[in-house]
C-alpha cells in the first residue's frame, strides 16, 4: 500500500483536512474517496485519527494509505449522453463537458467519460491500460471542450505521434484574474511535477520540460481578461500553471489561484486540429464557448 505525508504550511491553514488532502492528492482522487479513508481511518493526523470537518492547523503532519488502484478492473458501459462532434470507423471527436472525469480512478470507477465511451462503442483501441480504452489525451475534470479517442490500433498510433510530434493544433479560451496588459505575449517557462505535491505541476528552469503558451487579450474587463490561447507544447496543466506564473491565474482554478465565485476553472478547449490517421486530411473541430463561461463574460463590465 502506497503512503503519502504532507506537511500543513501557513497558506492551507483552516482548510477542512478532505478538501486538504483532496488538493494535495490531486484531481484523480475524489472528495468521497478521501472521506472513506477517513472513515476507514486509513489517514492520521499527527498519529491520531480524525475527523472530516477537522480544519488543518500550521505544521499538522498528515499521513495518507492510499487503497491501491485495480488496474485490471473492467470499466462497465454507462448511458451518459455524450456530445458527438465527429464519428467514423477510425475516431470519435467530442465536445467534454466540464464536470465530467475523463477515465476512471480511486473514487471515480463510474459516471466518467470512458464509461460512457464503452457503453455507445465496442469498438475503443487498446492503449495497454484497461480503464483507458481509446485515451489519447485527456482534458481536466473541470475543462471543457474537444477531445479524440481512438477506435482502433492504427488511429491510436498515428494520433499518438501527431500529439507527441507536436503537430496537433490547439486553441483554448481561458478567463484570468486581473487585467493583461500586453495584448499579445508568449510565456516559455519549462514544466515539471511539484517538488513537494505530487499531483501538482510547477515551473523548474533546472528539472522542467520545455513549455510554450502564447496568448492573445480578446476582451479586458474589470476584474478579469478573456484570452485566446495557442499551445505549442501539451503539458500536463501547462495553461493553469503558466497563467499562475505571469501572476494571472485562471479564474475559479483554485488549486493555482485562489477560491472564486466560480465554480470550476475558466478554461475551454475551443478547437482541435490533426491529420486524419487513415485519408491523411488536415481537419478541425470548433466548439463555442460554454454558457457558464459565457455568463461571467456577460456580467463582467468590460474596459
Amino acid at each position: 500500500m502506497e503512503t503519502r505525508t504532507f506537511t500543513v504550511e501557513e497558506k492551507d491553514s483552516g482548510i477542512r483536512i478532505d478538501k486538504f488532502i483532496a488538493l494535495k492528492l490531486g484531481e484523480d482522487y475524489s472528495r468521497t474517496y478521501v472521506k472513506n479513508l477517513i472513515d476507514n481511518e486509513d489517514i492520521k493526523l499527527n498519529g491520531k485519527k480524525i475527523k472530516p470537518r477537522y480544519q488543518v492547523k500550521e505544521g499538522d503532519e498528515v499521513l495518507v494509505e492510499l487503497v491501491p488502484l485495480p488496474q485490471d478492473e473492467e470499466v462497465r458501459g454507462e448511458d451518459i449522453p455524450l456530445d458527438i462532434l465527429h464519428e467514423d470507423e477510425w475516431m470519435i471527436v467530442i465536445n467534454k463537458p466540464a464536470g465530467l472525469v475523463v477515465h476512471p480512478a480511486a473514487g471515480n470507477w463510474s459516471g466518467t467519460l470512458v464509461n460512457a465511451l464503452v457503453h455507445h462503442s465496442k469498438n475503443l483501441a487498446d492503449t495497454g491500460n484497461p480503464i483507458r480504452p481509446g485515451m489519447v489525451h485527456r482534458l481536466d475534470k473541470d475543462t471543457s471542450g474537444v477531445m479524440v479517442i481512438a477506435k482502433n490500433e492504427k488511429a491510436l498510433r498515428s494520433l499518438a505521434r501527431q500529439f507527441q510530434k507536436r503537430d496537433v493544433k490547439k486553441k483554448y479560451f481561458a478567463i484570468v484574474q486581473g487585467r493583461v496588459e500586453l495584448d499579445n505575449g508568449s510565456i516559455e517557462a519549462p514544466i515539471a511535477r511539484h517538488a513537494t505535491h505530487r499531483k501538482k505541476m510547477d515551473v523548474d528552469p533546472v528539472k522542467g520540460r520545455t513549455a510554450r503558451t502564447i496568448y492573445h487579450v480578446k476582451k479586458r474587463y474589470k476584474n478579469f481578461t478573456l484570452l485566446e490561447i495557442d499551445l505549442e507544447t501539451g503539458r500536463t496543466h501547462q495553461i493553469r500553471v503558466h497563467m499562475k506564473h505571469i501572476g494571472h491565474p485562471v479564474l475559479g482554478d483554485t488549486v493555482y489561484g485562489r477560491k472564486e465565485n466560480f465554480k470550476r476553472q475558466a478554461l475551454h478547449a475551443a478547437m482541435l486540429g490533426f491529420t486524419h490517421p487513415d485519408s491523411g486530411e488536415y481537419i478541425e473541430f470548433h466548439v463555442p464557448m460554454p454558457k457558464d463561461m459565457e455568463e461571467i463574460l456577460e456580467k463582467g463590465d468590460s474596459k
